[in-house]
């Protein structure tokens, strides 16, 4: 044996009770969990009673540019995560015509709020075709393992040009389409995912190419997966994506679909544990996704992403962002924001100022509705008028969903969800859950009890992988893969945000670093020890399975 972990507490990733028992590894791979005699040259390592785990596995995030400069996928890789799958939401970087590497940049920008310079100067174009991209993923040393999802918006813009958010495509687009999705499933893509969110608009304020597809083309490329006889569909909802659909496609393709997201507070008292219900009486391999962080989005009016749920930010998206100030300053456009508003609720009653170079008495002062309360004046208004003094610099903090801590108790109990929407990789500079692994096992597990340890490592490993069919990953069985973390659970937990400019352009972006989580292994080597990175880079590329 390579490797012997002894005297660990091994919660094996099955939802099956903790025990003590020894692991251990040879060539990548566990081959004995239990009482295991010691091997003339293997390492050990004595883990003195802490948790010993299988690698987190995070199903939704937005690493697609970011592995390109960040092998290591920080901050994933601090928080127990071993694998990761790219390409949600129906997006990605590939296939990628030369003359399309501007408006998926752009998209990217406006619906996943990366830095536009970082995505021009942090981008390799090695690749136009998704294999192609698909191979430099593989062929790089990444610290972690990485699957990824083959997306409805550049594949659609790689067939229909900068017509793919105009117009539905014809009968011979949808074919070929189909043709590049099956390649992809074929070259080792974990499957297909598409997004009809409303508050999806991409580059220059246009609707994200998925959006302007038939049900007819998203059943025709989710086929695909039922003709090659693997994958996984991942979603986004819309006004004709939704439950009967996913239902629908899962019983014809045989192949699970997750979508994404159901979150506390969105969907009246109730709302969220009787859409589960829904899901499951239609039948089908069907998975919402549910997140175990509140929703909470540090913005600017530069880039007001989070209000595009509105037709009047919808404009702003559309202008570059040297011209948004004068959106801000015309009345005309007040006065649709005055009418439109209601969509948003009461979110400016849990909105503060965060960041300003220009406000620092309000810096996490009262919420913009007191504010506005204080001073006689429209909330929406007074938001925008400050950070116009300030430049379009002022940051919010933002509570958008998922705060609800009764309901999301519910839903995170309810086995018929899965965790997921981490966004890690995505809107960088105005949020980070990526540590949403040490958020559960401290906030829901040690501290609320919620869950209990083998139902969140569950959580975290087995049933994610279960579900994209991570074939050996998530779970410590013999013959599985060496993807293993140790933890404290006495301690295990995410430090708190900080902002860096780290970035290629020196883009900003929100990061977490972790504690309690001492030693991480992927494929059987060490990327974590004591508590310190190591420069290891044992990653490899996941390919979807049956």
């Amino acid at each position: 044996m390579d490797l012997i972990l002894r005297n660990g507490t091994v919660i094996d990733g099955t939802g099956a009770p903790r025990r003590e028992a020894d692991v251990g590894v040879a060539d990548g791979q566990v081959v004995a969990v239990g009482d295991v005699a010691a091997a003339d040259g293997a390492e050990e390592v004595d883990l003195g009673g802490l948790v010993l785990a299988p690698g987190f596995v995070d199903i939704h995030t937005h690493y697609d540019a970011q592995i390109l400069w960040d092998p290591d996928l920080t901050p994933s890789c601090w928080h127990g995560v071993t694998s990761v799958v790219v390409g949600n939401c129906g997006f990605g970087i590939a296939p990628t015509r030369p003359e399309h590497r501007e408006t998926i940049a752009r998209t990217l920008e406006n619906v996943e709020g990366m830095a536009f310079d970082a995505l021009v100067e942090g981008i390799d174009w090695t690749f136009e075709t998704f294999p192609e991209y698909l191979a430099a993923i593989d062929g790089m040393a990444k610290r972690l393992n990485v699957g990824v999802l083959a997306g409805h918006t550049p594949t659609r813009l790689y067939v229909l040009g900068e017509e793919a958010s105009d117009r539905e495509a014809t009968e011979a687009e949808v074919a070929e389409m189909a043709a590049i999705i099956k390649g992809a499933l074929e070259a080792g893509a974990v499957g297909f995912s598409t997004s009809g969110a409303p508050t999806h608009s991409g580059a220059y304020g246009k609707p994200v190419p998925s959006r302007l597809a038939a049900y007819a083309e998203i059943q025709a490329l989710a086929a695909t997966m039922g003709e090659v006889g693997r994958g996984v569909m991942q979603a986004t909802v819309g006004a004709n994506l939704f439950m009967d659909q996913f239902a629908e496609i899962s019983k014809a393709t045989g192949r699970p679909v997750s979508w994404t997201a159901l979150l506390s507070g969105m969907w009246g008292e109730g709302g969220a544990a009787s859409i589960v219900d829904a899901t499951a009486a239609r039948g089908g391999d069907v998975w919402p996704q549910v997140a175990c962080r509140p929703l909470v989005m540090q913005v600017t009016m530069a880039d007001p992403f989070p209000m595009a749920t509105m037709d009047c930010f919808q404009e702003v998206l559309a202008v570059p962002h040297d011209r948004r100030a004068d959106v801000y300053r015309d009345p005309a456009w007040r006065e649709r924001l005055h009418a439109d508003r209601s969509i948003w609720g009461d979110r400016l009653t849990k909105a503060t100022i965060q960041e300003t170079n220009t406000h620092h008495a309000l810096v996490n002062g009262p919420t913009v509705a007191e504010l506005a309360a204080e001073r006689g004046v429209d909330a929406f208004d007074l938001m925008i008028d400050l950070a116009l003094e300030d430049d379009l610099a002022t940051r919010y903090r933002i509570v958008l969903a998922n705060d609800d801590e009764d309901e999301l108790a519910t839903l995170l109990q309810d086995e018929r969800t899965v965790l997921g929407l981490s966004d890690a990789g995505a809107h960088a500079s105005q949020l980070c859950d990526a540590n949403f692994s040490t958020h559960l096992l401290s906030v829901w597990v040690r501290e609320r009890g919620v869950l209990s340890l083998e139902q969140a490592v569950w959580r975290l490993s087995g049933q994610a992988a279960e579900v994209f069919r991570l074939e050996g990953r998530g779970r410590i069985v013999e013959g599985g893969a060496a993807d293993l973390v140790v933890f404290d659970p006495d301690t295990v937990a995410s430090e708190p945000l900080e902002r860096v400019w780290d970035l290629p352009a020196g883009a900003d972006r929100l990061i977490a670093h972790s504690r309690g989580i001492e030693h991480v292994w992927v494929n059987g080597t060490a990327i974590r020890r004591d508590g310190e990175d190591l420069d290891a880079r044992p990653g490899v590329l996941l390919r979807g399975a049956p």
